[in-house]
């Protein structure tokens, strides 16, 4: 099982009904379409990485393996991170490593 964001434990325990309206958009956006549901994880992953929120990338790089994303697409992700984030966005991003 993959781990829960901290906001959406949080959100559980406090506000369910904004929690549901957050999970009907991802039921929305996330759904395979024009682009899988593992590439959006993934891009998601990648401004969680810019945005410097470590938890964030490693929730979502779990949540894109267990969508079918491969170990070679989050490594890339991550590189995109650094390469668009600078230091900042590839410290963030290894924390889609697993070790």
């Amino acid at each position: 099982m993959v781990r829960k964001s901290p906001f959406i434990i949080a959100l559980e325990n406090n506000d369910t009904e904004l929690l549901g309206k957050l999970q009907d958009l991802h039921g929305l956006v996330l759904r395979d379409a024009a682009l899988p549901k593992r590439v959006k994880i993934l891009m998601m992953m990648l401004v969680d990485a810019i945005l410097n929120h470590e938890t964030g990338v490693a929730v979502l790089a779990d949540q894109a393996r267990e969508a079918g994303a491969s170990e070679a697409e989050v490594r890339e992700t991550v590189q995109v991170a650094y390469l668009m984030g600078g230091q900042p966005g590839l410290v963030a991003a290894t924390k889609a490593f697993k070790s």
